[in-house]
């Protein structure tokens, strides 16, 4: 009796296995709402087409081809876990016929993020029945690799911690319009934005944060905007340039520009064209500064690239026009599209979508690192839940390195694209950057001065960034965290400024206010060398001291006629006699260096004045360590 239900059992498992699904016997009646269902699909009426494919299997429960469509469709309405619902209840009742759907299937699976169930989803269709079309088994292989890749990366980067939970930015940004391509300055107190009016026209639109909260956003105030589209558009971390992209415009020198506005009393000033030189003839777009406004990052399908869409970048030249863009080369840009570059305020991590390299399919975002030699990083993929099988984008992560915002059309969205905000996951964020910003300005006079302004970091003597202040001096110089920094402030016709930001040991949370008074080059100027550098008791110059004793070689070649006296002061701490020692042998090691460095010794002098004329009480630390300096004064011009 047990060898014949045994018997009965598996035959059944065969008969089930071997069931063969025929259209012929499907209800007349269900293929009427099935036709009137594919209708409306290919209308677009997704929705309407779903609801007739349920009536269809409500009629006949065993109509295969209703179950495959509805899946389908509720696939291209991003509802992948009633997509997957509806191909398992599919795939039993005929395995044959249904087996090319495994890729389908698979894709919405890993809608799900379920990347292991759709890799062996891909898997078994390529092992029992690949597909003979061509470019249907190119796109199973490509699914395949994307599958594998997702596993891997989810083994390697095991973070359970880590929550995706993007937050809609509400009513004051976001509308039943699509709002897209946020930027923000650094201060973190104007948002600006694309939003599509009408479902035609792109214009710009801003919000200013009140306490905590972001203000009902406004059309931009000036000439910016206007009756053609403006769109892809980033601000300047000092909240002065508008950086966008225009298209098919009379100036226009292709399909789509590259323009500049500038912000005036009045609002924002009519749109420039950034000229033939950086654009072309094809497409250019989605352009985004440096903090230092030095570098414009772009996409563009020029010729001479490497195929597709490729991230350039050109220089801001000393007489204020653009350099001809670089192909940021092999390294990030491929065969395939690289576009949306987004360089944080840290200037060193550079944030860009392709669909070429190794990700969850489509648009993924990736980000590189800028080296110490200007050299870039391979490639990092930021991973899933950020990255999924649909195209990611408009990127923009704020000063601190974790608030990201981003568009989607998320099932809470107000209307098209809303803009949202989700924490960055640890292991793929910039820098954290605070800045310092003031004015530079004659101590004489108190008139501001243009000048040039530069932050170096101290360890690899990198110039981290560069920036030119207005016509009255005013500056903002970003500074990431985990660095220490020499920071210059030069003008022709005046003595440089120096100090420094030590970041690296201690976290610092605070922005800095400093204003800057710029000494004449007069006898009898002088100036601290804050960036000067000795160990404890000792008189050898630290490797970190370079940066600034070459701004002292430059302002003696720039002035060729200018003589200089080297001081060096100490604290009180110590026998009186040995501070006067150490610090001449320190005053006269930096003579030595400039000497070495071709500077003559008829314009060198150099004296120690030990703890005899202190600039702070020597009571404190603090004190203590101002009255531990190396001057330069001008003796003679």
């Amino acid at each position: 009796m047990q060898k014949l239900i045994t018997f009965i059992f598996i035959s059944f498992l065969f008969f089930t296995a071997s069931a063969q699904y025929n259209p012929d016997k499907v209800n007349k009646k269900a293929i009427v709402l099935y036709n009137q269902a594919m209708q409306r699909a290919q209308d677009g009426n997704l929705t309407h087409a779903a609801g007739l494919l349920l009536q269809c299997i409500e009629i006949d429960n065993k109509y295969l081809d209703a179950y495959l469509s509805l899946a389908g469709v509720y696939g291209q309405l991003r509802n992948y876990k009633a997509s997957v619902e509806y191909y398992e209840k599919a795939f039993p009742q005929d395995t044959n016929y249904t087996i090319e759907y495994k890729l389908p299937y698979s894709i919405n699976l890993a809608g799900l993020g379920e990347f292991e169930k759709a890799l062996n989803a891909i898997n078994e269709l390529l092992e029992k029945d690949p597909p003979k079309n061509s470019t249907s088994l190119k796109a199973a292989e490509y699914r395949k690799r994307c599958f594998q890749f997702a596993v891997d990366y989810a083994r390697k980067n095991a973070n359970k911690n880590y929550v995706f939970a993007p937050q809609n930015m509400g009513t004051s940004i976001n509308t039943s319009e699509s709002e897209y391509f946020p930027s923000m300055t650094i201060d973190g107190k104007e948002f600006v934005f694309t939003r599509r009016l009408n479902g035609a026209n792109e214009d710009f639109f801003t919000s200013k944060k009140d306490s905590a909260d972001w203000q009902k956003a406004k059309s931009m105030e000036g000439n910016v905007n206007t009756g053609q589209n403006e769109g892809a558009q980033n601000i300047s971390q000092d909240g002065q340039w508008l950086v966008f992209t225009g298209c098919n415009r009379p100036d226009g020198f292709g399909s789509c520009d590259i323009y500049i506005s500038y912000l005036e009393k009045g609002g924002w000033s009519e749109a420039i064209n950034l000229g033939g030189w950086l654009n072309s003839d094809q497409w250019e777009s989605q352009p985004c500064l440096s903090p230092d406004k030095r570098d414009l990052y772009f996409a563009s399908r020029r010729q001479g690239g490497f195929g597709g869409s490729d991230i350039y970048v050109s220089h801001l030249q000393a007489d204020g026009k653009w350099g001809e863009p670089e192909n940021l080369g092999e390294g990030i840009n491929t065969s395939g599209d690289e576009q949306c570059p987004f360089m944080h305020a840290d200037n060193q991590t550079l944030y860009f979508t392709s669909n070429y390299w190794p990700g969850y399919g489509d648009d993924d975002l990736f980000y590189v690192r800028k080296g110490p030699g200007g050299d870039w990083s391979k490639p990092i993929n930021l991973g899933y839940p950020i990255n999924t099988i649909s195209r990611e984008g408009t990127l923009f992560i704020d000063a601190n390195g974790k608030t990201a915002y981003y568009a989607s059309d998320r099932n809470d969205s107000k209307g098209g694209l809303d803009i949202y905000s989700f924490e960055l996951r640890e292991d793929v964020r910039p820098h954290k950057t605070l800045w310092v910003k003031g004015n530079v300005f004659d101590k004489k006079t108190t008139k501001g001065l243009p000048s040039t302004v530069e932050l170096i970091d101290i360890a690899t003597k990198q110039t981290i960034s560069k920036v030119q202040t207005d016509e009255q001096g005013n500056y903002l110089v970003t500074l990431p965290v985990g660095k220490d920094y020499a920071f210059n402030v030069n003008r022709k016709g005046y003595l440089f400024y120096s100090d420094n930001f030590f970041l690296s040991q201690r976290p610092v949370d605070s922005i800095y206010q400093k204003n800057i008074p710029l000494q004449p080059i007069e006898v009898n100027a002088s100036v601290v060398l804050n960036n000067i550098f000795f160990d404890v008791n000792k008189f050898d110059l630290k490797p970190e001291s370079q940066a600034e004793l070459d701004k002292i070689i430059q302002l003696m070649n720039d002035n060729p006629t200018l003589k200089i006296q080297i001081s060096g002061h100490t604290d009180n701490v110590g026998k009186p006699a040995e501070n006067i020692t150490l610090s001449n042998n320190r005053a006269k090691t930096v003579v030595a260096y400039l000497i070495n460095k071709r500077i003559s010794p008829q314009r060198l002098t150099f004296k120690g004045f030990g703890e005899s004329q202190p600039v702070a009480d020597n009571k404190t630390e603090e004190g203590r360590a101002k009255n531990r300096r190396t001057e330069m004064k001008v003796v003679a011009q």
